[in-house]
Order: structure tokens, then C-alpha cells, then sequence
């Protein structure tokens, strides 16, 4: 009897997605306002899926898919198990090709591989998205990746960018993490999005986060966007700037803006972030509603410039120390 209680309670867990509370919400944009309630852990994994597809031009459709696909696989947690030899986000199978234990349990290269083989498909964003994920997966349970759609599409339009503000965390720090400061965001950007991204963070990081824009600048540093709050004393920032030219998919430098700074907020538990503002709008660590709030009294005009269509500047992220 105790057996079954304890293989019935995974069982419980392995379905919702884990054992801890969700501490992640994304709210749709559109007017039915559909949400979507997960854990850091899994946001965190969502986000480096739709970093490393936007990062090989593939379209929205496509991060949706690999959404789902992983949803239904691993429930978006990065497994040291599976079915015979399978293993990750994916499940992906060594023996079959995929990769050693080593790449397809890293969430980068397992999402990476698995756009690689989307990209074969011939016109997969025309398929229903059932029948796109199972030519790629082979499963034995081929109308499983269905049922996803809905908490994928709406998880893929705010982890593109193309639905601004829309994706919260609670923040609450993960004590096991190791990868703190702005050394750790650096890091992170390479891993999901690439070395251009470093590039462009790595200028950008202010010695000290206390500093205002023409303190920065007199004493050798970078400084920050004038319509971004300065950063508290406590913490570090990174400031990685938002090109007005559009990406090489189409996407608009509003999208890109909200797909850093939605990242960000995905990773705040594991990178201890506390404070992101992009667009006259903030997150901040810790609040009881979660909310992107306007930062000042043109925030609101500032963040309907910098939405989906369009909007230069920064994404500016605080760490704590």
C-alpha cells in the first residue's frame, strides 16, 4: 500500500509538471486572457527553448511546437530518466543518434537539435501541431503533443516577444544556484541566445549598480537609458540594448526587447535577479502580484512605443549581490 501511494504521488507530480508551487504565470494577450501557471524550473527551460529558436530564425509556430513537444515529454524539466535510454527536455535517445547523455540533457543543445530536425519537416507550420512534433519524435503516443497547444501557444508568444509584458515570476532566489551577479546573466545570455549576445551585455555592465548615468560615465563605466529607474544599491545590473534594425526572422526590436526582458524574468530564481525594466515598464522581485508596472508618468506612453511592433532601447536586469 505504501508503494502504490508513493508511485501514485509521482505519478501526480510527473503529470503537473513537478512538486514545487508554481511560482511562473503568462496571461495571454489577446481578450479571453487564457493563463498558464508553472514552476521557475520550467520557465527557465521555456525560455531557453524559445531563445535558441528565435536564435535560428525559426518562427513563432516552431518555438510553439518545441513547447508542446517538451510539455509532453518531460513536463519542461530537464530529466536524468526515460523510457529505455531517453533522456531531457526531449527525451531524446542517444542510441538513436540524438546526441551522448551529455548534449541531450543539455537544454540548449537538446532544443537546438530538435529545431534541426523541425526544419526538415516540409511545411510544418501548416501541419497541425500533433502531427509536426510526432514526425519529428517518432512517439509511441502520437496524439499526446495536442493537448499542449494551447499553454505552449500562449507560453511561445510571450517567450518571442510578441506579446509584451505578459510573463511573471514570483523571483523567489534558488538557493542552489551558483550563478549570481552579472557574471552569471552574461553567462545565461550566452548559453540561450549566443556569444553576440554577451558581446552586447558584457559593454554594458555597470561596475557599480548605485551609479547614475553620469556618475557611471565620469568614472570610465557605461551608465544607463535615461527613462530606466536606477538600480538599488544592493544589486548589479546588466544592461543588454535592443537594436532598432529587425532580426533576421522579421521580428521587430519591440519583439526582441520583450523576448530579453521575459527571459530574464524566467530566470529570476536561478540568476537571483530582482529587477527588470524594459519600455517604461518593470518587473520587480517579490511583489505579491507579479505585475510589469510603468516605471514613471510617461510609462504608460513609453511602453506602448516599445510593444510588440516596435520600440528601441535596453533591457535593463538588477541582480542582487
Amino acid at each position: 500500500m505504501v508503494l502504490s501511494a508513493v508511485a501514485g504521488y509521482v505519478v501526480v507530480q510527473y503529470v503537473t509538471g513537478g512538486t514545487a508551487d508554481p511560482g511562473c504565470k503568462v496571461v495571454a494577450g489577446d481578450a479571453a486572457g487564457t493563463t498558464y501557471e508553472f514552476t521557475p524550473e520550467q520557465a527557465v527551460n521555456a525560455a531557453t527553448i524559445a531563445a535558441v529558436g528565435t536564435d535560428r530564425a525559426m518562427p513563432e509556430r516552431a518555438v510553439a511546437i518545441a513547447l508542446a513537444t517538451a510539455l509532453q515529454e518531460s513536463g519542461l524539466r530537464n530529466l536524468a530518466h526515460g523510457d529505455r535510454d531517453s533522456l531531457g527536455l526531449f527525451q531524446q535517445r542517444p542510441s538513436q543518434g540524438w546526441g551522448t547523455e551529455q548534449q541531450v540533457t543539455d537544454p540548449a543543445y537538446a532544443a537546438n537539435i530538435f529545431y534541426e530536425h523541425l526544419a526538415k519537416v516540409r511545411g510544418y507550420t501548416e501541419l497541425p501541431l500533433t502531427v509536426a512534433a510526432q514526425r519529428v519524435q517518432r512517439s509511441g503516443y502520437p496524439e499526446a503533443y495536442a493537448k499542449h497547444e494551447p499553454d505552449a501557444t500562449v507560453l511561445a508568444a510571450a517567450l518571442t516577444g510578441t506579446s509584451p509584458g505578459t510573463l511573471t515570476c514570483t523571483g523567489r532566489s534558488d538557493a542552489t544556484s551558483k550563478a549570481t551577479g552579472p557574471d552569471g546573466v552574461r553567462a545565461a545570455l550566452v548559453r540561450d541566445f549566443g556569444r553576440e549576445a554577451l558581446q552586447q551585455a558584457g559593454a554594458e555592465v555597470s561596475a557599480d549598480a548605485s551609479a547614475t548615468p553620469s556618475s557611471a560615465a565620469s568614472s570610465g563605466g557605461t551608465g544607463t537609458d535615461a527613462g530606466t529607474p536606477a538600480a538599488e544599491s544592493s544589486g548589479r545590473t546588466v544592461t543588454v540594448p535592443v537594436t532598432a534594425d529587425t532580426s533576421a526572422d522579421g521580428r521587430s526590436a519591440g519583439e526582441r526587447g520583450w523576448q530579453l526582458a521575459h527571459w530574464a524574468v524566467a530566470n529570476a530564481s536561478a540568476l537571483r535577479i530582482e529587477r527588470v525594466s524594459y519600455a517604461g515598464r518593470e518587473w520587480i522581485a517579490g511583489n505579491t502580484d507579479s505585475k510589469w508596472r510603468a516605471t514613471d508618468s510617461t510609462g504608460a506612453e513609453a511602453a506602448g512605443a516599445g510593444g510588440a511592433g516596435g520600440g528601441t532601447g535596453s533591457v535593463r536586469i538588477v541582480t542582487a549581490q
